[in-house]
């Protein structure tokens, strides 16, 4: 069975706060594709300096597939959308992306642990233009987490899920 529903968007903006709460709210198991990484791998930050990106995001397409596999909800790490393949299930699936403005997120990048942000908000800012463009087309729905309320957003998306995914239905459904 495919995933519930999927959540994507920029580095920061609230995915697994929001993905455990959708969660909790269906009664539902919850995935994180970082968390599934983390556990077999370590830290991302230290995969990163040892090996590069390429090889984490390889590993990290498998993940995602393996999560969307599932009846859960499940939330993607933010550069997971990057993959062609990554983005070709997402087409089939339900997916929300999450939207955050630069001022609302700087605090929000100070723990130290992504290594694409480490030279702060203007390398946040470019890498969230660069994606933008993708986010949006494979949502099915797009919330800012900027101002609003993380339970707010989870209730919302728990209510859609409920209801059958009434409307922003995408080809291929």
């Amino acid at each position: 069975m495919p995933a519930l529903v999927v959540i994507i968007g920029p580095m920061a903006s609230g995915k697994t706060k929001i993905g455990k709460r959708v969660a909790r709210a269906l009664g539902a198991q919850r995935l994180d594709t970082d968390s599934m990484f983390v556990s077999e791998h370590g830290p991302i930050s230290d995969f990163f300096a040892n090996t590069g990106e390429a090889d984490f995001r390889a590993r990290e397409a498998e993940y995602v597939a393996q999560a969307l596999e599932t009846d859960a909800v499940v939330s993607l790490g933010g550069g997971a959308v990057l993959a062609p393949e990554t983005q070709s299930l997402l087409e089939q699936a339900h997916v929300v992306s999450l939207s955050v403005s630069p001022e609302a997120v700087e605090s929000r990048l100070g723990d130290g642990k992504r290594p694409l942000v480490a030279d702060g908000i203007e390398a946040w800012t470019r890498i969230y233009e660069q994606r933008r463009p993708i986010y949006e087309r494979l949502a099915d729905r797009t919330y800012d987490t900027s101002s609003t309320s993380l339970d707010d957003i989870a209730e919302d998306i728990s209510r859609w899920v409920l209801s059958g995914y009434t409307a922003e239905q995408k080809v291929g459904k």
